[in-house]
């Protein structure tokens, strides 16, 4: 199993995080590791087979201290409570303040986001593709955080589809523009659309730094990780690259 352990500064001793890659599970076809080995797929929902997700799932089981809670993410920006909800709930992030309960998200291309907070004493992840991170996503699990005892709040960003690769219309851009404040953080969030050369309406989103505006708007100021582009780099499962794909895990608990 290919695994990336967060670099992230500061996180409390009492946090386990990481993040899976492509390779390394028992998943053939589209979902295998883009050499021909086996593939690290989790999504039971991409046309996989079954016993080859159950596998995966269990392969990881055996580096956790419990299951995760698998969500059915909506692209939305509702949140969870990770230790008082069963799997298969409608959301796109869970928060966690009790040892052993493990938090999960699945991406291929859209971003996947760790939270903590100073005191080790709850935790988070988000998935945010364009249309939850403009409904505020991000924002939510910080408030859902404080609100179950956080301090300040670090986070860490995951790999996601690269600013030179994540081409949008001008509606996102709208969307966003349209959801910041007026003034500089306006201009801050359309700065993050570069128009595309010779073709008017087409832009690229760097996604995170989107998620960095969005975050600082919470007052969450520590933020490490970031720059994986999911797109260029095969090592990764990539929905915008492969269409027929599966999907990686981001997962964070309490010990």
């Amino acid at each position: 199993m290919q695994l990336i352990i967060p670099d992230w500064p500061g996180l409390p001793p009492n946090v386990g995080a990481c993040a899976t890659l492509r390779g390394g599970g028992a998943s053939q076809g589209p979902y295998d590791d883009g050499n021909g080995g086996g593939g690290l797929n989790f999504g039971s929902h991409v046309g996989d087979q079954l016993a080859a997700v159950e596998s995966n799932r269990a392969q990881l089981d055996i580096l956790l201290p419990a299951s995760p809670l698998w969500l059915t993410q909506v692209h939305g920006h509702h949140v969870v409570d990770a230790g008082a909800t069963a799997g298969g709930v409608e959301a796109d992030a869970a928060i966690a303040a009790r040892p052993g309960v493990v938090c999960a998200i699945q991406t291929a291309d859209c971003l996947p986001v760790l939270f903590a907070d100073v005191n080790g004493a709850v935790v988070g992840a988000a998935h945010a593709g364009w249309r939850g991170l403009q409904g505020g996503v991000l924002q939510n699990t910080v408030a859902r955080m404080r609100a179950a005892g956080a301090g300040a709040i670090s986070a860490w960003l995951g790999a996601a589809i690269g600013p030179e690769r994540f081409e949008v219309g001008a509606d996102v851009l709208a969307a966003f523009a349209e959801a910041a404040e007026a003034g500089r953080a306006r201009l801050e969030t359309e700065a993050c659309f570069k128009p595309i050369a010779q073709r008017p309406g087409k832009y690229l989103a760097d996604i995170y730094q989107l998620a960095r505006l969005a975050l600082r708007q919470a007052d969450v100021q520590n933020i490490h990780g970031g720059g994986l582009c999911t797109v260029s780099d095969r090592n990764f499962y990539s929905y915008r690259r492969d269409h027929v794909t599966g999907r990686m895990a981001s997962l964070i608990w309490l010990k």
